[in-house]
């Protein structure tokens, strides 16, 4: 497997591995975990909540020319989905602050924040990105950035938390791409990863049906950040970038043989790597309804990739914050319901490690 990795730093020649982590490891492995010491990039805080802490804002959502091809509707459905079913109430909700371009800078170049900020972007590029520019797009991508960026800090300090928004993995320093602006991971990775005194070492897993070419590019030379992606290889981007990690799977694949890739792979990285935070981009455009997948995994295949990829992180006791990803259907409540997978997921793993 090593010939599939570029070299990222001299991983540590010891791992300490447990069968079973409980909450503790995740106290000792974070010192701020539980401390509640840090400014969160946070409108509205949680902090006595002891349920899954989940990022929202009724602001992850914008206006779009009538028929657009992107599910916008989505996003307020997600929560809406959770909070019917009881899976979550309304007490563990937080709302992140929108993403300064300061913020956004540690990404992105100057010329493209200002002129995507304001209004300057060209036809050609709103036609690479999908979409037409507006007020409401921006204020969108920059709150969506914020809410990766909170769900990460919170993450951090209490093992996991979930956006449910979030996973704009094709948009790189100077354009986007793919219906994706503002590359949330990778400012949430840089952010996260440069705060500490230490540089933290993150690790991206992207399972997302797309490549994330956009977040392989940004961290192409950077050894502390990690970029693992599971993709159709027939699907966009026709162009690939090279991520530390690609697993390249063929049209029609099914879930027994896309959850066996992941589980091939996972713990590896984890234990050779040895990352401090994960990013997971839970995209459900594997799905075999999906308008844009190319791949078969049902609902139950999301569940259980969901579910091993959150108990195998959180049982080494390494935070992990979650992103929806891709998901494109016209039938927008079966689409949302589909995306809170993950946050369904992640609330069994909350119980479960006591966290």
């Amino acid at each position: 497997m090593f010939h599939l990795l570029r070299q990222k730093s001299t991983y540590r020649a010891t791992i300490k591995c447990k069968h079973v982590v409980q909450y503790e490891t995740l106290l000792k492995r974070n010192p701020m975990h539980g401390a509640w010491r840090r400014s969160f990039n946070a409108e509205h805080t949680c902090l006595e909540s002891r349920a899954l802490p989940l990022v929202h804002h009724v602001k992850y959502i914008c206006d779009l020319p009538e028929n657009h091809r992107f599910p916008m509707g989505k996003f307020p459905k997600v929560l809406e989905s959770l909070l019917r079913d009881q899976v979550i109430t309304d007490k563990q909700v937080w709302a992140p602050k929108i993403a300064s371009k300061g913020l956004l800078g540690c990404v992105h170049t100057e010329e493209y924040l200002s002129n995507f900020i304001d209004g300057k972007i060209s036809e050609k590029d709103q036609r690479r990105t999908g979409f037409p520019w507006s007020s409401g797009l921006v204020q969108r991508c920059r709150y969506e950035t914020g809410g990766t960026v909170l769900a990460g800090e919170i993450a951090l300090q209490r093992g996991l938390a979930c956006s449910t928004a979030g996973g704009t993995h094709h948009a790189f320093p100077g354009y986007g791409a793919g219906f994706c602006l503002l590359n949330d991971l990778a400012v949430a990775a840089k952010h996260l990863m440069g705060e500490s005194a230490s540089k933290r070492k993150i690790l991206i897993v992207d399972l997302d049906v797309h490549q994330g070419d956009g977040t392989a590019f940004i961290f192409k030379d950077e050894p502390n950040v990690f970029t693992f992606s599971v993709h159709c290889g027939t699907n966009f981007p026709l162009r690939k970038q090279q991520s530390d990690l690609d697993v390249s799977l063929e049209d029609g694949t099914e879930d027994k043989e896309y959850l066996s890739k992941v589980q091939e792979h996972l713990p590896w990285l984890l234990e050779t790597f040895h990352p401090e935070l994960v990013l997971y981009d839970s995209g459900v455009d594997p799905h075999w309804e999906d308008e844009l997948g190319r791949l078969r995994l049902t609902d139950e295949g999301l569940y259980q990739r969901d579910l091993y990829v959150l108990q195998t992180v959180i049982k080494k006791g390494i935070p992990v914050a979650t992103v929806i990803g891709g998901g494109y259907s016209r039938d927008i409540d079966r689409l949302a319901r589909r995306h809170s997978i993950i946050h369904r997921a992640a609330s069994k793993v909350w119980r479960e490690y006591g966290l």
